[in-house]
C-alpha cells in the first residue's frame, strides 16, 4: 500500500516537473535573437571586474579577449581584484598593465591583510565596484573568454531597453568526454532555463561569469548586504535584490556574440563542490518561485533514487521507475535539443544514459549545499 502512494507522489511531481519544462520550453522557442544595429554609436561606459585566485593558466587569455574589445577603450575598464594567489597570477597581470593603461589590479591581500571571510569573492566585487569610475559593471571569471563584440552587445542592449540588470548566457567547452559532456549538457540546460525564465519574467537567474548592472543601482540595494555571509551568490542572490526593486527593468541578451565560454571542472571531485557551493545559496532566494522550482526538482529526483530501491521486489513499481525515467529523459530532450541548437551542441547517442548518475548527483549536491561543507579554491567553506 505504502509503496502504491509513493509512485503516486512520483507521478505527480514528475507531472509538475514536466509542466514546468515544456513551460520553459515554450518561452525559451518564443525568445528572439536581439540583434545589433549595425549604426550603434557606443555611448555606455562599464567597469569589467573579474576575481582571481590561482589563475595563472588562463588570466592571460581572459584578459586579452577583454582588453582586444571592438569597443572604445576609453568606454571600459577592465579591474582584477587578485585573492590571494600563490602563483604567477598577478605578475601577469602587472606585465599586462605595462601594455593596457584600462588595466587594474587590486590585491586583497593588502586590503584585508589576515582578515578571514565566507565569501571573498562577494568581498573582491564590493572593492571593485567601490574603485570602479564608470555608470555600468560588468562581471566575468578569471577561466573565461568573452567574443569581440561581447561589450558591443551589451551596450546595444541597454541603449535600447533601459534596463537596471542584465545577464547573458555561459557555455562550457567539451572534448567529447563523459566528466565533461555531463557537465555541458547539465549547465546548457540551466543557461536555457535562465534565458527562458528572465525573457518571461518568471524568475530571476543569471550566472556571475557574464552579467552587468548599474553601479548606483548596486549601491541603491545595498550591494551584498545580507547575503554577504553566504559563500555563493554574487550573481543570483544580487539579482534578486535588483529585481525586487525593479522588476520590470531585468533583461537577458540573447545573442551568440554576448556568449561567455569557459572550460569545464578538471575532476569529480572539483565539479561537486562547485555544485555544491551553487546549492548552498537555495535558502536564500527571495524570490519564491526560484526556491519552489529547486524544491520541486530536488523532491523528484529524491523520488526517482528511491523508487528502485523501495521496488527492488516488485516489478509493477520498477516498470513504473523505468517509465519514469524514459519520460523524464524524452520532456527534457525536448527542451535540451532546442537550447543545444543556440549553442551549437551536438548530442550524442550516449547522453541520455546520464540520467541516472544525473539524478543521483543532483541529490548529493542539493543535500550537501544545504547541510555539509565543500572545498573551493583551496578553502574549506560552510
Amino acid at each position: 500500500m505504502w509503496l502504491n502512494i509513493f509512485v503516486v507522489i512520483t507521478f505527480l511531481l514528475f507531472i509538475l516537473y514536466a509542466t514546468i519544462i515544456l513551460l520553459y520550453r515554450k518561452w525559451f522557442i518564443a525568445l528572439q535573437p536581439f540583434k545589433v544595429s549595425a549604426d550603434l554609436q557606443p555611448q555606455t561606459s562599464f567597469s569589467i571586474i573579474i576575481p582571481a585566485r590561482n589563475e595563472e593558466d588562463n588570466i592571460a587569455n581572459c584578459l586579452l579577449s577583454i582588453l582586444q574589445q571592438n569597443y572604445p577603450s576609453h568606454l571600459y575598464e577592465v579591474i582584477v581584484v587578485d585573492d590571494h594567489s600563490t602563483d604567477k597570477t598577478p605578475i601577469i597581470i602587472q606585465q599586462l598593465q605595462q601594455q593596457y593603461t584600462n588595466l587594474q589590479l587590486i590585491k586583497l591581500t593588502d586590503i584585508l591583510k589576515e582578515k578571514q571571510l565566507n565569501s571573498y569573492k562577494k568581498k573582491a566585487i564590493e572593492l571593485a565596484v567601490k574603485s570602479s569610475k564608470n555608470d555600468w559593471i560588468v562581471t566575468t571569471d578569471a577561466d573565461c573568454l568573452v567574443t569581440e563584440n561581447w561589450l558591443k552587445v551589451y551596450a546595444a542592449y541597454i541603449q535600447k531597453n533601459d534596463p537596471v540588470f542584465v545577464g547573458a548566457a555561459v557555455a562550457f567547452t567539451n572534448d567529447g568526454s563523459v566528466l565533461q559532456s555531463f557537465q555541458c549538457i547539465d549547465f546548457m540546460a540551466l543557461q536555457g532555463i535562465t534565458a527562458a525564465a528572465v525573457s518571461a519574467g518568471f524568475h530571476a537567474m543569471c550566472n556571475g561569469a557574464n552579467l552587468a548592472y548599474k553601479k548606483s543601482v548596486f549601491y541603491e540595494v545595498d550591494g551584498f548586504k545580507g547575503i554577504d555571509n553566504i559563500a555563493s551568490g554574487d550573481d543570483m542572490l544580487l539579482m534578486n535584490k535588483i529585481k525586487t526593486r525593479y522588476p520590470k527593468k531585468i533583461g537577458f541578451a540573447y545573442n551568440e556574440e554576448a556568449i561567455v565560454k569557459t572550460t569545464p571542472m578538471e575532476t569529480w571531485k572539483s565539479f561537486f563542490n562547485q555544485r555544491i557551493r551553487w546549492a548552498s545559496k537555495a535558502n536564500a532566494y527571495k524570490d519564491r518561485s526560484v526556491f519552489w522550482v529547486l524544491l520541486l526538482i530536488y523532491l523528484l529526483n529524491v523520488a526517482l533514487l528511491l523508487l528502485p530501491i523501495l521496488s527492488i521486489f516488485n516489478v509493477a513499481s520498477l516498470a513504473c521507475w523505468l517509465l519514469f525515467l524514459v519520460l523524464k529523459t524524452w520532456v527534457e530532450a525536448s527542451f535540451a535539443f532546442k537550447i543545444a541548437a543556440f549553442f551549437k551542441i551536438e548530442f550524442r547517442w550516449w547522453h541520455p544514459l546520464l540520467q541516472v548518475p544525473h539524478i543521483i548527483y543532483t541529490v548529493v549536491a542539493g543535500w550537501l549545499g544545504m547541510f555539509g561543507q565543500y572545498q573551493w579554491k583551496g578553502r574549506q567553506v560552510k
